[in-house]
């Protein structure tokens, strides 16, 4: 920057110099008329050259910008809002703290499998254009002071294709990382294989997927980057397998490049396809990552995945719960009557009645939410992410009914699909390897039922969860904060320990579909409702539940913030008792707890 206002500063003086020059050759007579013309000439020339070096076109909306105002928001367009190209120091000076970045295997020499006539001639032209030796560089830096290993592809080498110089050093980088028990984040960007070495080019990408999956059994956590264009074999290889991908705003991201697809199936593709919002909305990756808050997110990724095997409990020492009822909520519990068990259904089924979200706010200090299930959407109806509590990281799983009807649509009125079920298992399984405890929250009436929901296998979605969810090594909590209906409702609420709030209910299928069925009358719900024994406090009698949360009146706008903090109380409280417990043993109490019935 201070370079480019000196620039600025010389440049002034010197059309200031020419201009004057001119005025005294005009005073002193020696200033023709070509001499005028020459010097107008020089000045548009020093003026165009002053316009290429500060003003740049934006690839997005191609309009002419100043570069000075471009870096300053990081190198995104302020007319539109496009994202640029990042060169590698720059995204180093990005997410590195400063002069902490050291290059892991700089030089490696150049290979020509195929003897490919003027190979080597293009990496060495490659080479003197952009300073680097290949297209990743790859090693080790501090992020808020914690140590990470770096990976940046740089798209101006030869467009960041992967050769086996490009292969090796991911291989090697992440090979280092296992011994140094290190997390990895890298930086994706390529236009795909290096044609140029063929079928050795191919082999890089088992080479970086076996390499990958050697770290995740050495526990390490491993998050990618999406940039623009993230395509090719390094789409189908080592960019896809992270614990954790993200990607930059509107970043083309693909196997296929749009043009072949086009050209294959002699279609127009839809817009906005393969773009980095395209990939969440359809479930293959975590979520956008803007480039202002890159490096607070790779902080809280790294802090959020430091969890060890019994410790469960790592609250800061300067946070302590606390609960205290104001006057406001006790008013509210006095004038209150206990409710009967239709009422209770009814109270329970409440669009108004606080959702998973609203509880949230009061339980956690921080939440990120994780969408998608890697295969074919992100499903509204159950939220995943990772929170804070106290500064302990838990993975949450909630199901989300909606607010108004608008959302009640959107979210599918909290009835799950396959792809919620796969997405909530996703991360319940990157909890467990990574050693956090899980906290579900549950209200649906029940899995979605429907022609879609079938041809994606609802039933299989459910059953590998009751499976995969009794078999988990780390804590896992259930809370059924409204309805809770039949398998959907079971399929993520197989824990240590499951509650209910007291005017929640929990049922092998509505009291509706009860009447319908035994008695062939759906209109006899409420009376079904009275024999089901579906309400918080019959279910403790029958030992299915193990806490009773009380609603201080009824769960409202007035009692939210109180049924929150009781319930930070109580969990901090449940994950004390699972403090020092193996992995083995939370699971073994789990299967222990089922096997009763």
């Amino acid at each position: 920057m201070k370079k480019n206002a000196s620039g600025r500063m010389a440049g002034k003086a010197l059309r200031k110099e020419r201009r004057l020059s001119f005025f005294r050759k005009r005073a002193d007579g020696t200033g023709t008329a070509e001499a005028v013309e020459e010097s107008r000439e020089t000045e548009k020339g020093t003026m165009s050259r002053e316009r290429e070096v500060y003003w740049i076109r934006c690839p997005r909306c191609g309009k002419t910008v100043n570069r000075e105002k471009v870096v300053k928001r990081k190198y995104i367009c302020y007319e539109c809002g496009g994202y640029f190209r990042v060169r590698l120091q720059n995204r180093i000076r990005m997410v590195a703290d400063p002069h902490t970045f050291e290059e892991w295997f700089p030089k490696m020499p150049p290979r020509n499998p195929l003897a490919y006539e003027g190979y080597e001639e293009k990496l060495e032209e490659a080479r003197e254009k952009t300073g680097m030796e290949e297209a990743v560089t790859v090693g080790r830096c501090k992020v808020f002071g914690e140590d990470v290993v770096l990976g940046i592809c740089d798209s101006r080498f030869l467009m960041a294709s992967m050769g086996h110089n490009v292969g090796e050093k991911i291989a090697a980088a992440l090979e280092r990382a296992i011994e140094n028990r290190l997390p990895v984040f890298l930086f994706c960007c390529s236009g795909g294989a290096r044609m140029q070495e063929g079928i050795i080019s191919l082999m890089q990408m088992a080479k970086t997927a076996a390499a990958v999956r050697r770290l995740g059994e050495a526990g390490l956590l491993y998050c990618t980057i999406l940039t623009d264009p993230t395509m090719g074999g390094v789409t189908a290889s080592f960019a896809m397998l992270g614990d954790v991908i993200m990607a930059e705003p509107g970043a083309l991201i693909g196997f296929a490049g749009p043009r072949v697809i086009r050209q294959t199936i002699g279609q127009e593709l839809p817009e906005g396809f393969q773009t980095a919002e395209f990939l969440v909305e359809h479930g293959i990756i975590d979520g956008i990552v803007k480039r202002k808050n890159l490096k607070k997110t790779i902080y809280f990724l790294v802090k959020a995945h430091q969890g060890k095997e019994g410790e469960y409990a790592a609250f800061a020492p300067d946070m302590e719960a606390r609960f205290d009822l104001n006057e406001i909520v006790r008013e509210h519990i006095w004038k209150t009557r206990t409710e009967n068990v239709w009422e209770r259904v009814k109270a329970a089924r409440r669009i108004e009645r606080p959702s998973a979200g609203d509880y949230m706010e009061h339980i956690f200090d921080h939440f990120v939410e994780a969408h998608g299930d890697r295969r074919f959407g992100d499903d509204p109806a159950i939220t995943g992410g990772i929170g804070f509590l106290d500064g302990q990281p838990v993975t949450v799983i909630a199901e989300q009914k909606g607010k108004d009807l608008r959302e009640c649509q959107r979210r599918n009125y909290g009835m799950p699909r396959p792809e919620g079920y796969r997405k909530a298992l996703r991360l319940m399984k990157q909890a467990e390897k990574f050693h956090r405890p899980i906290i579900s929250f549950i209200n649906t009436s029940g899995a979605f039922c429907g022609i879609e929901a079938e041809e994606r296998g609802q039933g299989e979605a459910i059953a590998r969860n009751l499976q995969e969810m009794s078999a988990l090594k780390v804590p896992v909590l259930c809370i059924f904060i409204g309805e809770g209906g039949s398998g959907g409702a079971l399929a993520t609420a197989v824990g240590n320990e499951v509650w209910m709030l007291e005017n929640a209910t929990y049922s092998i299928l509505s009291p509706e579909g009860f009447a319908s069925i035994l008695w062939k009358d759906s209109s006899r719900a409420r009376e079904a409702s009275e024999i089901m024994r579906i309400t918080a406090q019959d279910l403790k009698q029958l030992e299915v539940i193990e806490r009773i949360i009380p609603e201080f009146g009824g769960a409202d706008e007035t009692t939210v913030q109180a049924i929150g903090e009781y319930l930070k109380v109580q969990i901090r409280d449940f994950l004390e008792r699972c403090r020092g417990l193996s992995g083995q043993e939370l699971a073994d109490q789990r299967y222990e707890r089922f096997r009763k019935y």
